[in-house]
């Protein structure tokens, strides 16, 4: 059987699980890319590549290839990908076993949470942001600090802010709740506040007077460019950016975050006034309550309280005191 022919039918079983679209196009653009390079070092063309040739040789030479010209991270979600593929390819009885286990791959990063610094750093951002100072001739202050309290105080990522639609804000008033859906297409609703139900109609009232023939139906774009247009990725990590140096917190946002920062800072938080691992987990959409509990022990409580009963404690604070005194 050729390669692509199996990889066909790898994507017609996993149908019935309801992949995104980005998930799907992510296991095809890894399936294709070290693919291309399987043919390349077997010289043939991908089309015509046997799965027999798929060796646990033939797949070291080319992931050692593939990590030549890209990050860890690609090479591990590349390496999930195909081992995924293969696994299925030995329930189909297609191959004999599944190679994957002689190909080395980069060790899992420990998730290290990256929140804004500075504890009062949120407040200064949204105070600074909803004075619209900063931001060229055409401020839109309502804009900006929805998409900071979205990443605030409900944790969204990117992409599930960008498929916000004016239809995903239900329940009745003094109960709404935002129906998002996140990755691996798991839905999840997060109950918001009064306080988060009138910056969305603040929003809502500034995006009548902008663009008043805009569509206003439930599956428009809750959050809208300039051009009043559905906002894109680049244009929505713009946005965070120039409000973090306007406001003039720039320097206190972890290197390589910019808007997940928002979404770490509210998981952050939330564990540090008690939340447990479900409950992050609930309400952040992770897929592992190992993730979530990343969080709590980020905070460091249980260290701090290990630590707060070391007995040279007592003899510094008779110290203290006596000084004091």
């Amino acid at each position: 059987m050729r390669l692509i022919e199996a990889q066909d039918g790898f994507f017609l079983a996993r149908r019935p699980r309801k992949d995104s679209p980005h998930t799907t196009a992510a296991y095809r653009r890894d399936l294709a890319g070290v693919t291309a390079l399987l043919a390349a070092d077997l010289g043939c063309a991908a089309g015509d590549l046997d799965l027999s040739a798929v060796t646990s040789t033939s797949l070291r030479s080319a992931f050692g290839a593939f990590a030549d010209t890209h990050a860890k991270s690609s090479v591990l979600r590349a390496w999930s990908t195909w081992n995924q593929f293969l696994t299925f390819c030995v329930a189909e009885e297609l191959v004999a076993g599944n190679p994957m286990a002689a190909v080395a791959r980069p060790r899992t990063p420990p998730l290290t949470p990256k929140p804004l610094r500075g504890e009062q750093t949120p407040e200064d951002l949204l105070t600074a942001t909803a004075g619209g100072g900063g931001h060229g001739r055409d401020p839109w202050p309502e804009r900006d600090v929805l998409v900071l309290a979205l990443g605030l105080i409900t944790g969204l990522r990117s992409t599930e802010m960008r498929e916000l639609t004016l239809g995903s804000l239900v329940g009745r008033p003094g109960e709404r709740r935002l129906h998002v859906r996140g990755k691996g297409s798991r839905e999840r609703s997060i109950p918001i506040e009064e306080p988060m139900e009138r910056i969305v109609a603040d929003y809502l009232a500034s995006c009548r007077r902008r663009f008043p023939r805009a569509p206003k139906g439930t599956s428009a774009p809750l959050l809208l460019d300039r051009h009043g247009e559905a906002i894109g990725r680049g244009g929505l990590e713009y946005l965070v950016r120039s409000c973090f140096r306007s406001s003039g917190v720039h320097d206190r946002v972890p290197a390589g975050a910019s808007l997940h920062a928002l979404r770490h800072t509210f998981a952050t938080r939330l564990a540090e006034d008690g939340a447990n691992a479900s409950e992050i987990m609930a309400l952040l959409g992770h897929a592992s309550l190992a993730t979530s509990q990343n969080y709590i022990e980020a905070t460091g409580r249980e260290q701090r309280a290990a630590a707060a009963v070391n007995r040279t404690y007592q003899a510094l604070a008779r110290l203290v005191e006596r000084e004091r005194g």
